[in-house]
């Protein structure tokens, strides 16, 4: 890599914990369509694993009530290796021009849905006829493209949980994909030394990041937060679109 791609990383890193540190956001969600603009799939995905589980364990930590999430939504859980495993086989055989393509749409789809605040209110039957095919997919786009959020937060945001506990219970999903992932990406030696010490050195302006915007949080509204969150993702999907069919 060369002085660029580094200054793209550092950037991504940067944005990707100001958002996470704002909004609670996915780390990756936010780190990986930067990276992309300028990196290789296949190299940004491992850059982001580890200060995405770092940043996730902090935020379960604070939010509690980890084994009433765990009893609840462990089909789930379950559910999101085997999606993650059929994702991650397909990355490794496919153009990576066609990965970053659905990453852009997986993006604008997510933000296109959560800016118009649409709900659709889940029963109990549907949640948990629901869990098993969202956990899959969950694992399956996340394998593919490194995001973590669809459909797996859209189906949370149905079920009316308090905050704490939806929380606690997207964390959980972020943290196990990333651990499997983690796994996956040296098992198939994308996970090299040097992105490796990347990564662990990234840290700390991740975590720097997001203590300062944390410490901003308070001075924003709420509303504001998502919409240019929101806006951001969007755009950065736009992009990555874009860029293919140039």
């Amino acid at each position: 890599m060369d002085w660029l791609d580094y200054a793209f990383i550092l950037v991504a890193y940067v944005v990707a914990g100001g958002i996470k540190g704002l909004t609670g956001i996915g780390f990756s969600t936010s780190c990986l369509p930067i990276m992309a603009l300028r990196l290789d799939l296949k190299v940004a995905i491992p850059l982001v694993i580890v200060p995405s589980v770092v940043s996730n364990l902090a935020v379960m930590l604070q939010a509690g009530g980890f084994r009433e999430a765990v009893r609840r939504f462990w089909p789930l859980y379950a559910a999101v290796i085997p999606g993650l495993l059929c994702g991650l086989a397909i990355l490794v055989a496919i153009n990576a021009d066609t990965s970053k393509a659905v990453l852009g749409l997986v993006l604008v789809t997510y933000a296109l849905w959560a800016l118009g605040n649409k709900s659709f209110p889940l029963s109990e039957a549907w949640e948990r006829i629901l869990k098993v095919p969202a956990g899959f997919c969950t694992g399956f786009v996340n394998g593919l493209t490194g995001s973590q959020v669809m459909p797996v937060l859209p189906y949370l945001l149905s079920l009316n949980l308090g905050k704490s506990a939806f929380v606690q219970a997207i964390n959980i999903s972020f943290t196990l994909s990333s651990l499997i992932m983690l796994v996956g990406m040296n098992r198939l030696g994308l996970l090299t030394s040097g992105t490796f010490l990347v990564a662990i050195a990234g840290l700390i302006p991740v975590l720097l990041t997001v203590y300062l915007a944390g410490r901003l949080q308070h001075h924003l509204s709420g509303s504001l937060h998502r919409k240019l969150v929101l806006t951001f993702l969007l755009i950065m999907g736009l992009a990555l679109l874009a860029k293919l069919l140039i």
